[in-house]
C-alpha cells in the first residue's frame, strides 16, 4: 500500500517512520532545523512544495517537506 503525501507523490506505507507537524514544532529549540539541515547535507531532504511547509514525512530513504497538514497525513496513515 502507498500513502499520498503531496500532489504527485505517494510512498510505501511501510517506509513511513514519522510525521512531524511543523506548525507546532518548537523553533526556539532548533532540533527540527538541525535535523532538516543534517538531512539536506546527506541528500535525504526533498521539498515537495513551494508553499508554506506544514509537515515532514520521515521515511526510510528520504525526509519529505509537505504542504499537507500532519493531521491529514496521519488520518491517511490510520485509514490504511
Amino acid at each position: 500500500m502507498y500513502v499520498h503525501i503531496e500532489d504527485d507523490k505517494s510512498i510505501p506505507l511501510k517506509s513511513v517512520s514519522a510525521v512531524v507537524d511543523l506548525s507546532t514544532a518548537d523553533p526556539v529549540s532548533g532540533n527540527i532545523a538541525a535535523f532538516m539541515r543534517a538531512e539536506d547535507e546527506n541528500g535525504r531532504l526533498q521539498y515537495l512544495t513551494k508553499d508554506i511547509p506544514e509537515s515532514l514525512v520521515i521515511a526510510d530513504d528520504k525526509t519529505y517537506v509537505c504542504s499537507i497538514s500532519a493531521s491529514v497525513l496521519l488520518k491517511r496513515l490510520e485509514s490504511m
